[in-house]
């Protein structure tokens, strides 16, 4: 088994962002992995594999499990419990495709992940799991263990460093982190993180070097 990562952008995976309960939520919702095609990792997942994949999540779900995601790329497949963005509150497949929706949380990283939505930056999304691959490239025994928001380059060629590990190179980072934290609970702090973020994504340079 090995570890097994399948990013789609923003319009790759047609992500629909909406809210509920006035606004206080905030989903996002497409394709979370794509089925039967050779993808850009040059790896194919049958569509009984995305359909066994799809019902072990919608089993924990209703199981009353919590499935939580990160931002960006962890390095193995356990839950960093500080950089949980969102949880997945749903799971299916649409043909071929394994869709769901995911809901953001009022936690650091939520905070700052919904600020770049709502002030309309892209997100896309990264599936994580474990399976087999054969010379072909065809995927066996996949079991999805979550969808990560992850950045879009904004071209073919241009890759982005992780959002986590920018935000804390960067000389603001510490402070932009300790206000998402306290926006959970203060208006004012809410208010602060959105000129923190909006300063954050004119700086982001998303090439590496």
């Amino acid at each position: 088994m090995i570890n097994l990562r399948e990013n789609l952008t923003f319009d790759e995976a047609k992500i629909v962002v909406e809210s509920t309960n006035e606004g206080k939520d905030l989903f996002m919702k497409g394709i979370f992995i794509e089925g039967g095609v050779k993808n850009a990792n040059q790896r194919v997942y049958p569509v009984n594999e995305i359909q066994k994949a799809v019902e072990s999540i919608n089993e924990q779900i209703k199981g009353g499990y919590s499935v939580l995601g990160e931002v960006d790329h962890p390095e193995g497949l356990n839950i960093n419990l500080d950089r949980v963005s969102h949880m997945i509150t749903e799971m299916g497949t649409d043909g071929a495709n394994g869709i769901g929706k995911l809901k953001l949380l009022p936690t650091p990283m939520g905070n700052i992940c919904i600020t770049l939505l709502e002030n309309g930056v892209k997100l896309g999304v990264s599936s994580r799991g474990s399976g087999n691959v054969t010379d072909g490239g065809n995927v066996s025994d996949f079991e999805i263990q979550t969808v990560d928001i992850v950045a879009n380059p904004s071209a073919p060629d241009a890759y982005p460093d992780p959002l986590y590990e920018q935000i804390m190179n960067g000389k603001r980072g510490n402070i932009l982190l300790d206000v998402a934290s306290a926006a959970n609970s203060d208006n004012l702090a809410e208010k602060y993180l959105q000129k923190e973020v909006l300063q954050f994504i004119e700086k982001l340079d998303i090439r590496r070097n």
